[in-house]
């Protein structure tokens, strides 16, 4: 009795198997070479200066006159008229398409607070 899965041989298709493994293997060490070369150029990449902030630290933030904190509101509106907009916050016009030069403070080294509980 034969089975319908039995194994055939396909030279072609263990022949594009192949090429196809080479081509994936020769991606990634091309990939691997390019991180290997940035990391041999001595140059260091700056840190992202992101941090989760707790509540009662902005809430210190927010007391604090001299912290010049600036906290932008991303969620929609729906949410924004059920749960409120903590006080002082600006509006974000969109959560991930607002214009940055309009919205947000042209000093660098402003300090943002972003927040968002919608579930986009």
């Amino acid at each position: 009795m034969s089975s319908p899965l039995r194994k055939t041989s396909n030279p072609n298709g263990a022949i594009v198997f192949l090429i196809a493994i080479a081509i994936i293997a020769t991606s990634v060490a091309s990939a691997f070479a390019f991180d290997i070369g940035a990391l041999l150029n001595n140059k260091p990449k700056q840190p992202d200066k992101f941090a989760v902030i707790r509540v009662d630290a902005l809430a210190s933030l927010i007391a604090d006159s001299n912290s010049h904190v600036n906290i932008y509101d991303a969620n929609g509106w729906a949410l924004r008229s059920r749960a409120g907009v903590i006080p002082g916050a600006h509006l974000l016009t969109s959560d991930d398409k607002y214009n940055v030069a309009n919205e947000l403070p042209a000093e660098k080294s402003a300090k943002l607070v972003f927040y968002c509980a919608d579930l986009h």
